[in-house]
């Protein structure tokens, strides 16, 4: 992962992980419902930021790196991963 964007993920995870806590005091005061489940689809669009820089920086370097040696076995196992975990995704 480059320097840069291993940066940004770890301030956006950070971010998240104050948001996760701050949903586990508003559940613990018993907070209304809907805000609950507001700030939880907040948590999931914020990771879901964080899952595409991840896969953006993975495409533009491991994939661009498979395609650019011509290792057809390597090229084949980074395309088969990355749509293994697109298949996954639960957009």
């Amino acid at each position: 992962m480059r320097k840069d964007i291993k940066a940004s993920c770890k301030k956006r995870l950070s971010r998240i992980e104050g948001q996760v806590r701050g949903l586990a005091k508003m559940v613990d005061e018993d907070r209304y419902c809907i805000d609950i489940v507001t700030q939880i689809s907040a948590v999931r669009a914020a990771l879901r930021r964080v899952e595409e820089e991840v896969l953006k920086d993975h495409v533009s370097h491991c994939v661009e790196h498979a395609i650019a040696s011509g290792d057809k076995s390597d090229q084949r196992q980074k395309i088969s991963e990355l749509m293994a975990v697109i298949g996954r995704s639960d957009r």
